[in-house]
């Protein structure tokens, strides 16, 4: 087979067979193709586009290019969740503990951040102690003695992906559906999870710019997880402005925890409700979504979701004395107040400018490798629709190195105050 004329072909907007697709794949990992090559090829699909079989191909031979996670040690109906990412998304630090608590088997691999904060794995390791390297077998004994893991990628998970996304990334080919679908449920399905519940976001802190956007991506997931034999929910939320109220590291892990307590800030709060929700009703737990709420919202206020984070934390090496004082994490020695110098309403606070703040501060990466600071970030007190007068705190910037002015200017920059109250954009647009 000649790689070339498969290039050609898709150039011209040809669907590629499945011999062709596993060519690619086989060739990609092997470096039997070369960078050149493959590029050309991505270059091609973003002008051309995949239909849902191809894409589907491409999913399962990415997915089988390594390492495949078996969970069937773990007894019953195994959850897992994936969000696009954004600004403040802690999801994971609450959902999971409150799916736990619920009887979900909660089994889930996760990241590093690169942008705006750190990922899940670094949000989790900012806690004194905490060890998110686990090995298979430790993975699945800690979901069948607590209901909850998250770890690390272990193993050679997908490699096609590890390859293809270097590419994608330096060659202006990110932008493109199929190529994003197949890279994220490439790595769920190898995951192993039975169900799987995705948050597609949208807006100024997300990937996708519209709701139709998500949508399109959304239901394209969905179509591959079903057709891989996995049940499949997605919701399609808003980033317009931030998730909750802080961006950063231990900030979000304090945010957590407060939601964790039956408080929180109540976006974050009603979206982890909502996608527990899913959780809850796929897995057979809960007879429908609106049950499912009730037992989500009875473990919140009850403490069993937080004592559960605290089960996770203490498995995995932290100290679970820490989820019930949060006062003993460590904490940013400096701290800025960004005022407010007009009187009106916040009309949008912009979710993109917030996290490019937080992650200068030192709370994300912008290179692969990087350390982040744990206790950095950005911490927002107004929120569309909030009224505000000369002198009020906008936003407070935690920070242990120095700023410089630009810092500061960019988050006073992303509140837009107007004389007239606006209505907050809904945070959950659909659920599919």
């Amino acid at each position: 087979m000649n790689f070339v004329d498969i290039i050609e072909k898709k150039k011209t907007g040809e669907a590629l067979t499945s011999e062709e697709i596993h060519y690619f794949v086989k060739g990609v990992v092997s470096g039997e193709i070369p960078d050149y090559q493959a590029s050309a090829f991505l270059m091609a699909v973003i002008f051309k586009g995949m239909d849902r079989r191809e894409t589907f191909d491409l999913t399962m031979e990415m997915m089988h290019s390594g390492d495949v996670i078996d969970l069937s040690s773990i007894d019953g109906i195994k959850v897992d969740k994936h969000s696009t990412g954004g600004v403040g998304d802690k999801t994971t630090l609450v959902l999971g503990p409150l799916a736990a608590a619920c009887g979900c088997k909660l089994a889930k691999m996760s990241g590093r951040g690169l942008g705006f904060t750190g990922g899940t794995i670094d949000k989790l390791e900012s806690i004194p102690g905490v060890s998110t390297s686990l090995s298979t077998e430790q993975f699945v004994s800690q979901v069948n003695r607590i209901g909850l893991a998250v770890a690390g990628q272990t193993g050679d998970l997908v490699p096609a992906d590890k390859k293809l996304y270097a590419l994608r990334d330096v060659t202006g080919t990110v932008n493109s559906i199929p190529l994003i679908a197949s890279s994220i449920m490439s790595k769920k399905l190898a995951a192993g999870s039975d169900v799987i519940v995705l948050d597609v976001k949208y807006g100024k802190g997300a990937f996708m710019k519209d709701p139709a956007g998500a949508e399109e991506l959304a239901s394209l997931m969905i179509d591959i997880g079903t057709q891989a034999g996995r049940k499949m929910r997605a919701i399609i939320s808003s980033m317009e402005e931030p998730l909750g109220f802080a961006a950063g590291n231990l900030v979000e892990v304090r945010e957590a925890i407060e939601t964790l307590n039956g408080k929180g800030p109540d976006d974050l709060r009603e979206l982890c409700v909502t996608a527990g929700s899913l959780m809850l009703s796929e897995s057979g737990i809960a007879p429908d979504e609106s049950k499912a709420r009730e037992i989500l919202t009875d473990a919140l206020n009850n403490g069993s979701a937080l004592n559960k984070l605290a089960e996770m934390i203490k498995a995995q090496g932290g100290e679970p004395e820490c989820i019930f004082d949060p006062e003993r994490l460590p904490s940013a020695p400096n701290t800025m107040h960004i005022y407010a110098d007009s009187d009106g309403y916040i009309e949008s606070c912009d979710a993109l400018a917030i996290g490019c703040a937080a992650r200068d501060t030192g709370a994300g990466r912008i290179v692969k490798g990087e350390d982040v600071d744990p206790v950095s970030g950005v911490i927002i007190h107004k929120k569309s629709g909030d009224k505000v007068c000369i002198g009020d705190v906008l936003a407070d910037i935690l920070y242990s190195r120095p700023l410089g002015d630009q810092i500061p200017q960019n988050v006073r920059n992303a509140f837009k105050i107007v004389p007239e109250k606006t209505e907050r954009i809904p945070l959950i647009y659909k659920c599919i």
